[in-house]
């Protein structure tokens, strides 16, 4: 990506090298843990739910540390990282802010907040095993930045764009959330079977998928600050986190009821809608049959 001289943004806070007292979610060894975090990854609206309902909280253990706001100097690398994800976010806030602007509304835009092994946050408490995840109750997206290293190196996803459909995707959800469509869909499935309620968060993710989509072709079009091989990782990573080929790589078989997220070709075509269209009115994940997305 072409971000030379690109805008960082300030709505972020950072928190590492920070440490808390609290239980910390664990306990299920680092191979289950591993694998939460894959399938729930980019989970945004639907980690809420995930850390209130004491899935990660299961067979926890206390990890109680001591609360000194002590802050770590970070260099190289994870520098480079957090100016590219408040570049990142800079974009997200310039195209939405425009795009709410056609729709006659303001775009509030969340906070990002940046950690590093632990955090504490309005939906709960999470490692950085669950992948980076949007809170609706605090309206913060939360990134752990060793997690694009384990994209890298845990599902073979890689690049900046593929990073930055990350952050833009979680940041779709919190569209979701200023629309309405977040608390509707949780109220949806707070009604219905767990079958039903995986496949209304299916279309969650496909549309914060379709989201980030949007927000890649209006922020080329603003800042042409796409480069060739720049779609080609983000829709790889797509590909990288379908519901089946996470379970094939986890267990060797799929369980379709179980999807939760959408399968790779679900992902990859709702991504690539929004990259080409960029027409956030095309998203409507929620009408179509189910079979059909």
């Amino acid at each position: 990506m072409r971000l030379e001289g690109r805008r960082e943004s300030t709505n972020v806070e950072d928190r590492r090298g920070k440490t808390v007292s609290g239980r910390a979610a664990g306990g299920m060894g680092i191979g289950t843990l591993v694998v939460i975090g894959l399938i729930y990854m980019m989970m945004g609206g639907n980690l809420g739910s995930l850390l209130n309902s004491g899935i990660l909280e299961t067979a926890t253990q206390t990890t109680q540390t001591t609360q000194t706001g002590s802050t770590t100097s970070y260099e190289g690398v994870d520098q480079e990282l957090v100016t590219f994800a408040k570049q990142i976010l800079a974009g997200t806030e310039d195209v939405w802010t425009a795009i709410f602007r056609q729709m006659g509304k303001q775009y509030v835009p969340p906070k990002l907040v940046i950690f590093d092994g632990y955090v504490q946050s309005a939906c709960g408490n999470a490692t950085s095993q669950s992948g980076p995840f949007y809170c609706s109750g605090d309206q913060c997206v939360y990134l752990d930045l060793s997690f694009f290293k384990n994209m890298r190196r845990e599902i073979g996803a890689d690049g900046d764009f593929a990073y930055a459909y990350v952050i833009a995707h979680e940041v779709g959800h919190h569209v979701q959330n200023l629309l309405g469509t977040l608390q509707s869909a949780h109220s949806q499935m707070s009604r219905v079977s767990k079958t039903e309620s995986n496949r209304i968060s299916v279309r969650l993710e496909l549309q914060a998928d379709f989201y980030a989509g949007v927000w890649a072709y209006n922020d080329n079009k603003m800042f042409n600050s796409l480069e060739d091989g720049d779609i080609e990782e983000a829709v790889n990573a797509a590909a990288k986190i379908g519901d089946d080929y996470l379970q094939k790589q986890a267990q060797g078989y799929t369980v379709p009821d179980a999807f939760n997220h959408g399968t790779s070709a679900q992902r990859m075509r709702w991504l690539k809608k929004g990259l080409s269209t960029g027409d956030y009115r095309q998203g409507d994940t929620f009408s179509p049959a189910y079979n059909a997305l």
